[in-house]
């Protein structure tokens, strides 16, 4: 996994964070073995080549995975209350992809996040929703 740029903006009272990434078959691979999920459009090139994407494609908790580890660097301790995730497009090894947060709401219970993976093509590989109880607030 390579960390390409990190960007934090603020735009009228709204934070948006931003962070680039791509991911390598070794990360596939990695992550096959840890979830046990070695389905061979993620893990095998020459079977994913035959299917109609064409080559592997990120398993789409792996980019959940990424996103939470953008979630926990700019929230640290945040606790995850609620999580809605669609994967509209799919995303392939090597792919260059923008992770981004954006505060829609922060309450006294903690904040609401959109959340995407956007591609450098402009599809989206990963929207959703969620919502953080932040560090010290509630229990764990």
């Amino acid at each position: 996994m390579t960390l390409q740029d990190i960007k934090e903006i603020s735009t009228g009272g709204q934070r948006v964070i931003r962070q680039q990434f791509s991911l390598g078959q070794e990360d596939f691979n990695r992550f096959a073995d840890l979830s046990g999920d070695h389905n061979p459009i993620h893990v095998d090139p020459a079977y994913a080549a035959g299917t109609r994407f064409g080559a592997t494609v990120s398993h789409g908790m792996l980019l959940f995975s990424v996103l939470r580890g953008v979630i926990e660097d700019h929230y640290p301790g945040s606790r995850l209350v609620n999580q809605d995730l669609k994967f509209p497009a799919p995303t392939y090894t090597d792919e260059l992809f923008t992770v981004t947060l954006v505060e829609e709401a922060v309450t006294d219970s903690g904040v609401e996040l959109t959340t995407t993976v956007v591609k450098a093509d402009g599809q989206r590989g990963l929207e959703g929703r969620c919502q953080l109880a932040l560090a010290g607030e509630g229990k764990a």
